[in-house]
């Protein structure tokens, strides 16, 4: 077992080594960032005294529980990916965390961080799931989100529709390949409620071997920039636009004229009622002779 504590800091930081002028108690008062990625750590014991802490690198390691981080207040990035994590908890008075990577754990649903309201972005990728499950959103996580989150990385995790995810208004780039997306109506419903956004990759779903994907996802999004990688042209988008717009006049013509025809023969059968009659009823002259 393996813990990141004020001992193990103590020991492995190389600038206490170069600065033997400095005590462990000084340097850890000031220490801003820690990176103690690929140590095996699977806890992390009390380190309050690390005050002014604002980025810590904990990836690859072997944590199971976020525990014991409530003293970084000034903790604007957080790097979790690639432990055993399998919920989102203890991350509360975080209140200034911008940045939180949690790909590659074992989470199951997206909750507790409600109270994250300067969150900026989350990498929630790639996550043990059990077959035949999806990564679930908690709404009340989603509505706190609302207006803080832009990027969101979602990625290989089972994911078949996108439509709760509408609340995040202020999203500006979606990472959510490898899902099983396949709706485009679900997909038209998050595009016209986000405003601002000028990248998505949806790659590696159903979704994008649909005929006219791609021209379709460019005319419901004017915002959009990069779709899936490649760059959209505003001479491309402005192409296909007009295609539909010419497209919905003539639909709508044709629709016109057929409703016009329609009237038109109501009208002429009522000018003339003996229309409305059997054909047999017509021909009785004929077979009283």
């Amino acid at each position: 077992m393996v813990r990141l504590s004020v001992d193990l800091i103590a020991r492995t930081s190389s600038h206490l080594r170069s600065r033997k002028d400095e005590s462990v108690a000084q340097y850890l008062k000031r220490v801003t960032h820690l990176n103690y990625s690929n140590k095996s750590i699977d806890n992390v014991e009390d380190l309050s005294i690390c005050k002014n802490l604002t980025v810590l690198y904990l990836y690859d390691n072997n944590i199971s529980r976020i525990g014991n981080l409530g003293f970084a207040t000034n903790l604007t990035h957080l790097y979790l990916q690639n432990n055993l994590i399998s919920s989102i908890e203890n991350l509360s008075g975080l209140k200034r965390l911008e940045k939180l990577y949690l790909g590659g754990n074992y989470l199951t649903v997206v909750e507790g961080l409600e109270d994250l309201h300067e969150l900026r972005e989350l990498h929630i990728e790639s996550q043990h799931i059990p077959q035949g499950e999806r990564l679930l959103f908690d709404p009340r996580t989603l509505h706190s989100l609302a207006k803080s989150l832009c990027v969101l990385n979602i990625s290989n995790n089972n994911i078949d529709e996108l439509k709760e995810l509408a609340v995040l208004e202020n999203l500006t780039q979606l990472v959510a390949m490898d899902n099983h997306l396949t709706d485009i109506k679900d997909l038209e419903i998050v595009l016209r409620t986000w405003p601002k956004l000028w990248r998505m990759d949806l790659s590696g779903n159903p979704i994008c071997q649909k005929a006219k994907y791609r021209d379709k996802v460019i005319v419901i999004s004017k915002t959009l920039e990069i779709l899936d990688g490649k760059e959209i042209k505003e001479m491309a988008r402005q192409f296909l636009v007009n295609w539909k717009a010419s497209r919905d006049a003539r639909k709508k013509s044709r629709e016109e004229n057929m409703e016009a025809q329609l009237v038109y023969q109501q009208l002429y059968n009522l000018e003339h009622p003996g229309s409305l009659l059997p054909v047999q009823y017509h021909n009785t002259k004929y077979l009283d002779k």
